[in-house]
C-alpha cells in the first residue's frame, strides 16, 4: 500500500471516530461517562477544541465537528492527487 493510500485510510478512520463522537454527544450524560467515550473525546479533542474556539456555537449547536470533517475531506482530496 502506498503512503498516500495509508494516509487516506487514516483520515477516513479519524473521520469515522469524529462522527461516532457526535453520535455519542446526543446521548444522556451518564451514557457518555464510559471509557470508550473518554477515549473518543481524548483523540478528537486536539482537533475539535481549536475549531470550537474559532467557530461560535449557533443555537447551542457546535459546528466544529462538521468543519473538521470538511477540512479532513479536503486534506484527503489533496493527498490523493
Amino acid at each position: 500500500m502506498q503512503l498516500t493510500g495509508l494516509l487516506s485510510a487514516a483520515i477516513t478512520v479519524y473521520m469515522v471516530i469524529i462522527f461516532i463522537r457526535v453520535l455519542f454527544s446526543w446521548l444522556p450524560p451518564e451514557h457518555r461517562a464510559n471509557e470508550f467515550y473518554r477515549f473518543l473525546h481524548a483523540i478528537t479533542e486536539p482537533v475539535l477544541a481549536p475549531l470550537s474556539r474559532i467557530i461560535p456555537a449557533v443555537g447551542g449547536l457546535d459546528f466544529s465537528p462538521l468543519v473538521a470533517l470538511l477540512l479532513l475531506q479536503l486534506l484527503k482530496a489533496l493527498i490523493s492527487r
